[in-house]
């Protein structure tokens, strides 16, 4: 068994690597909501939409992954000449260190999917696309952009959803191009005939396509998946197969090597959509960084099984991978940062749970503390609790504090039994020393503030009322002050 310490100064390498992404990209859509009648119209449930969220599909995903794995990442791909697509750039723009090379073809739509899920269950999905082959003029651009790219990349990942974008020739075009400049070409894999990928270097199917590549060969055991690999290794003269099989991890076969296979990294699955793009990602952001293919595969192994922990299109981030890897099971921290608190949220309201928010120094915890945050808590199903950084602290209440550092006070504020999560904030000077950019991140369902605000002078009230949310004030316990306390506390001394 591979130790993942040993990943640690591979994570270290990434963000020195870089890879080039192309093939079928799409704009995904996902609609939640919650179910409690049927239809009058038709024996269906209604959905009563709660919000909708967008994120970047196939090849897209893939790209997005690997920069939030800090990777420099570049795609080339083909949409229509459409809103979608339009959207989907701005998306791929927001990731740093991502770059879009999006061709639009006019003959075509942009591949949209829209998932509608209720309570946390996949409820239908809708797809709105064109299957139409590239044009010879977009095949040259897709080819000519490739090769002025090559030449920077360590890997090249080629991800084929049979949309129409990786026609013979581009396939052809991209893998002999980058065999000249020896760049390592990973292939996620689409229909039955892997011939039409040979000469590149690792392929990744899962456990079905595996079987269907195959011949319809069983894939059931690590020996099922041995004979399989070996058999497509045979028939197309790719080395490394590399199968991932859900539930029970991931096994890599390589040509003169002996066979690994890899149990799956996830504790509770929330929503499997793009766990095999995360994989990939991860597979290429390893291999670019020069590490060993069962390195890679381990760190890949774990970057899907972060994401299927995920709701809706996953994004596994470096600090994700390095978490797991530095605490082993995540959940077993409540102290998250924002990125992580935000997708924790998600997991939380695929479940129908409402979720509340409360923010202070919380310099010495008292009674008063612990009666407030009790009550916070009953009012909600998760409490998340934001504590000012040191920082912070320093501004608003003077030089001599705080008394504690800001990640002891984080400690004690999350081993309360009424708090679900804590995040840090106001580190950043653009946040003026108020909760409020992490409230616009996180948008929690209800805010909390003591009785002696009013909700006028609540910061993030306008914000949370805007959507939905609500603002609840919340009795204080008398004869409790932080401040008081230290100055009793500098009497006596």
């Amino acid at each position: 068994m591979i130790l993942h310490q040993t990943l640690l100064p591979l994570l270290d390498r990434i963000s020195q690597s870089r890879v080039l992404c192309v093939g079928d990209v799409m704009l995904d859509q996902f609609v939640y909501g919650d179910t409690s009648r049927i239809s009058p119209e038709a024996p269906v449930p209604v959905l009563s939409v709660t919000k909708r969220g967008y994120t970047p599909g196939g090849v897209g995903n893939v790209a997005a992954n690997l920069s939030a794995m800090g990777v420099r990442t570049d795609l080339i791909s083909v949409t229509g000449d459409d809103q979608n697509a339009s959207q989907l750039g701005n998306i791929l723009e927001s990731f740093e260190g991502l770059t879009a090379h999006l061709l639009r073809d006019a003959a075509r739509p942009t591949t949209f999917k829209t998932r509608y899920i209720a309570s946390g269950q996949h409820v239908l999905r809708v797809d709105e696309e064109k299957i139409v082959a590239l044009s010879s003029d977009i095949e040259d651009r897709v080819l000519k952009t490739t090769q002025r790219l090559l030449a920077d990349v360590q890997v090249l990942v080629i991800s084929d959803y049979g949309k129409g974008c990786l026609t013979p020739r581009v396939l052809s075009g991209l893998i002999t191009a980058a065999n000249k400049q020896n760049v390592t070409v990973i292939v996620d894999p689409k229909g039955y005939d892997y011939t039409r990928y040979r000469g590149a270097d690792v392929i990744t199917p899962n456990r079905k396509e595996l079987s269907e590549a195959a011949g319809n060969m069983a894939t059931k055991t690590d020996a099922d998946i041995e004979a399989a690999a070996a058999q497509i290794m045979k028939d197309t003269g790719i080395p490394a197969v590399v199968a991932t099989r859900s539930a029970d991890g991931v096994s890599v076969i390589c040509k003169k090597e002996q066979p690994i296979h890899l149990r799956t990294q996830a504790r509770e699955v929330f929503d499997v959509s793009g766990a095999g793009d995360t994989f990939v990602a991860g597979l290429a952001a390893a291999l670019a960084a020069k590490a060993e293919i069962a390195d890679a595969a381990e760190l890949a192994n774990i970057a899907a099984g972060l994401a299927v922990e995920k709701v809706g299109t996953a994004i596994v981030r470096e600090g994700d991978i390095r978490g797991f890897i530095t605490e082993g099971d995540m959940s077993r921290s409540r102290i998250f940062s924002w990125d992580q608190a935000r997708d924790q949220m998600a997991r939380w309201h695929a479940k129908g749970l409402k979720v509340g928010f409360t923010n202070g120094c919380f310099d010495l915890l008292h009674q008063g503390h612990v009666l407030m945050l009790e009550r916070c808590r009953r009012e909600c199903d998760r409490l998340i609790v934001g504590v000012n950084c040191d920082a912070s602290v320093g501004r608003l209440k003077g030089p001599t504090r705080p008394v504690n550092p800001e990640y002891a006070r984080a400690q004690v504020i999350a081993a309360l039994g009424s708090v679900d999560a804590v995040v840090l904030f106001g580190q950043n000077a653009d946040e003026n020393d108020t909760p409020l950019k992490i409230m616009q991140a996180l948008r929690p369902d209800v805010i909390f503030k003591g009785q002696d605000y009013t909700i006028d002078k609540v910061v993030g009230a306008d914000f949370v009322q805007s959507y939905g949310g609500r603002v609840a004030l919340i009795p204080l316990e008398d004869g409790f002050s932080t401040t008081a306390t230290i100055q009793k506390m500098g009497s006596a001394a």
